[in-house]
């Protein structure tokens, strides 16, 4: 992939078009997530952070316009140090996606984001990836992702889904006119057909697992044993002693004159 063939289909009537979708889903989710720094992996020259309140935003990638050029798959930031991280497409055109995942995972302090976007392979724009007429121009010429394929690397990496949706159900003409004749299929992409959206959305939360020290089972029960036992009553005198009594008041009664 160039720079030139991707700046040119961006802008092209179907690249508005995708841009326009993105930018939209972007720009709600990132406005509720809270704090100190944001970064964008990919696509640097849309800025898909603008609607974030965070007071420090950057931009990684080889790409012009990034705010720092470096690799995605090693990112020059310290660990648990980045409150948010979106990646536009990033997973795709990268020979190797798990490391930026892994990357991302690294960076993110306890409780960050990470959004993600990527074309679905199962839908009429992942059909172009398999045409021989457009699977080598770009975005088509990109290793596309299933979604429950890129959910079981998040797991595994104990990411936690928070959300996600799909969108652009409508087929991807490069002429707006046929877009304008199928839009009723955008309109109903949710309800009728909601797993062929041509592109998808992912956000999920990086969570790390505490340590809980865990006691020998044998002193709890020991000590419920000791609870259990009943207090032993105090007697006044033995049976003995009381029939002794009895005898001694019997000869006293006989012994009366």
């Amino acid at each position: 992939m160039t720079q030139q063939n991707a700046q040119q289909w961006f802008e092209s009537s179907l690249g508005q078009y995708l841009i326009a979708h993105e930018q939209q889903y972007f720009d709600q989710v990132v406005a509720n997530i809270f704090g100190y720094h944001a970064v964008q992996i990919g696509w640097p020259q849309f800025d898909f952070l603008q609607s974030n309140r965070m007071p420090f935003h950057f931009s990684v990638g080889l790409d012009t316009g990034a705010s720092v050029r470096a690799e995605a798959s090693f990112l020059p930031i310290q660990s648990n140090s980045i409150d948010l991280v979106i990646l536009p497409h990033a997973l795709e055109f990268n020979a190797n996606p798990h490391q930026i995942l892994r990357e991302v995972y690294r960076v993110l302090i306890p409780e960050g984001h990470v959004v993600i976007s990527g074309f679905n392979p199962v839908s009429l724009w992942g059909m172009c990836h398999y045409l021989k007429s457009t699977r080598k121009e770009f975005p088509w010429n990109g290793d596309f992702i299933a979604l429950h394929r890129l959910k079981d690397w998040l797991k595994l990496l104990d990411f936690e889904m928070a959300g996600g949706r799909l969108c652009c159900y409508v087929p991807p003409f490069k002429q707006e006119k046929w877009r304008r004749r199928f839009q009723f299929m955008e309109a109903a992409g949710d309800r009728w057909w909601p797993i062929s959206g041509g592109v998808y959305f992912l956000h999920a939360i990086k969570h790390m697992h505490g340590m809980r020290i865990i006691k020998p089972g044998w002193k709890n029960s020991m000590d419920a044993r000791k609870k259990m036992i009943p207090a032993t009553q105090k007697l006044t005198g033995t049976p003995t002693e009381e029939k002794t009594s009895q005898k001694i008041n019997h000869t006293d009664e006989l012994k009366r004159p």
